[in-house]
């Protein structure tokens, strides 16, 4: 996450994701920006979707209102979100993220820290899980989270929800082939995928959440459509 940029289209459909799993149920929520410093550009164009009320308010007024006067007012940065109470009962932590091991391991310390307690940590790195070339320690792998990092988590007794990039392959299957990992390597039972046009959000759900794992799969209204929509991998590993 960099805040440049910040409010951008994928901002508003991630925090409407986040907004609906708060009314679905998992109480307190932690989140991890896995910030990492600005790059020098703009923000791509990714803002115009805010002169298109027509098309966007309809998924969350509130937040479509809140995001236009908070981009307006600048500068860009998450603390603006934080500060504007837009979800409840949340916590935020903004520690910068280090590529150097050592520092990286301070990071994740601070953040298990910051995250006791919660029911719901929502980890939002630059790409999403680690990658085989970007193992801690390495230039850029401050853009992932590490699979270890995502072990401890869950082992705290939170439930995750992960921020990931598509990559060049069919899309469900790349969803399904991550809730595979999920599985495998955290020992998480009751995941979901969550879509949007450029983005997947992995949900991986304690059992002690099951009941809002259940309400928040049902994301399917009509204002959502196009813009966050559940891929339905917890339906078919039912079937």
């Amino acid at each position: 996450m960099k805040n440049q940029y910040f409010g951008d289209v994928h901002d508003f459909r991630k925090y409407g994701l986040l907004r609906h799993l708060s009314r679905s149920g998992f109480g307190r929520i932690a989140v991890a920006w896995m910030l990492t410093p600005d790059d020098g550009g703009t923000d791509g164009g990714l803002r115009e979707y805010l002169q298109n009320e027509g098309r966007f308010a309809a998924f969350d007024p509130e937040l479509f209102r809140s995001l236009k006067e908070l981009v307006r007012r600048g500068p860009s940065s998450v603390e603006l979100f934080e500060r504007a109470g837009l979800l409840p009962s949340s916590s935020y932590y903004s520690e910068v993220v280090p590529d150097a091991a050592e520092q990286r391991r301070e990071w994740m310390r601070g953040l298990l820290r910051h995250v006791e307690g919660a029911d719901l940590v929502f980890v939002d790195p630059d790409n999403g899980i680690e990658i085989p070339t970007t193992p801690i320690g390495r230039k850029r792998s401050s853009k992932f989270v590490a699979w270890q990092e995502l072990d401890a988590l869950w082992k705290s007794g939170s439930s995750l929800l992960i921020y990931q990039h598509f990559r060049r392959e069919k899309r469900r299957t790349f969803a399904a082939r991550r809730a595979a990992e999920l599985r495998e390597r955290i020992g998480a039972e009751l995941i979901e995928a969550f879509r949007t046009p450029q983005v997947l959000f992995l949900l991986a759900a304690q059992a002690r959440h099951a009941n809002a794992f259940a309400a928040a799969r049902t994301l399917s209204s009509r204002a959502w459509k196009g813009h966050v929509d559940v891929m339905g991998l917890s339906a078919a590993q039912d079937e």
